[in-house]
């Protein structure tokens, strides 16, 4: 069944004990990882796609998705009339994005690319994506990463991150306390208001705004997305 599946594969990324564990792990799990994650009842992808569409005309000007893993986010905005560059480190996980490309996209166009989603070199967008790419950042430097991508980002920005609950809190601990050599990269709970609080008080994001932020819990799965928009 694709739930045990789901559950095999995140038991592997969780215990990941280094960056090359963690990688290795996300790109063996990623040519069943749509399927199975989504037979755990995660509509991420969905979610924020309704977000954008509702509030970004989208086939008016290039989409940013800022590290887009298997491409879900990239192929569901592309279908709704977006031309959207798709950015990953893992030249695995891309490969597998773009092999083979959906035919069902109509007006819509993806490009999907290896780099580093916060380099100038990819141009200018209307909006920017960023599902799950900010979750290992501390606040601090998700607040510098978001800085990078508003100088090229002329409308609104929607990302997520982990909300700080008491077991994502007792997670982060306790992984603190392995040696740093031995530690696959964690995630980083955050509060709302505190990253609110950060982007408000950051000087290049002066007229910015955070619109709307929201919870999401499903299964496994919790996060908490948020929208910045251009005053």
């Amino acid at each position: 069944m694709d739930t045990d599946k789901a559950h095999a594969a995140l038991d592997t990324v969780y215990g990941a004990g280094s960056t090359d564990a963690l990688d290795a792990a996300h790109a063996a799990w990623a040519a069943s990882y749509d399927s199975e994650t989504a037979s755990l009842g995660y509509l991420l992808p969905f979610l924020i796609t309704a977000w954008v569409t509702r509030y970004v005309a989208v086939d008016e000007g290039p989409l940013l998705d800022a590290g887009c893993g298997t491409g879900a986010m990239s192929i569901e905005l592309a279908r709704r009339g977006a031309d959207v560059l798709g950015i990953d480190l893992a030249p695995e996980i891309i490969r597998f994005a773009a092999e083979p490309m959906p035919h069902d996209t109509g007006a819509g166009r993806i490009e999907f690319k290896v780099g580093d989603m916060l380099s100038r070199e990819h141009g200018a967008f209307d909006a920017v994506v960023a599902m799950d790419s900010l979750i290992h950042y501390q606040r601090g430097d998700a607040v510098l990463a978001l800085s990078s991508l508003a100088r090229r980002t002329r409308h609104a920005m929607v990302f997520t991150f982990a909300p700080r609950t008491p077991l994502l809190s007792l997670m982060h601990a306790t992984g603190r306390l392995f040696p740093r050599s031995d530690r696959a990269p964690s995630i980083v709970p955050v509060r709302p208001e505190a990253i609110a609080h950060d982007i408000a008080g950051r000087p290049e994001l002066n007229g910015w705004r955070t619109h709307r932020t929201e919870r999401v819990s499903h299964g496994f799965y919790t996060s908490q997305m948020m929208e910045i928009v251009r005053s």
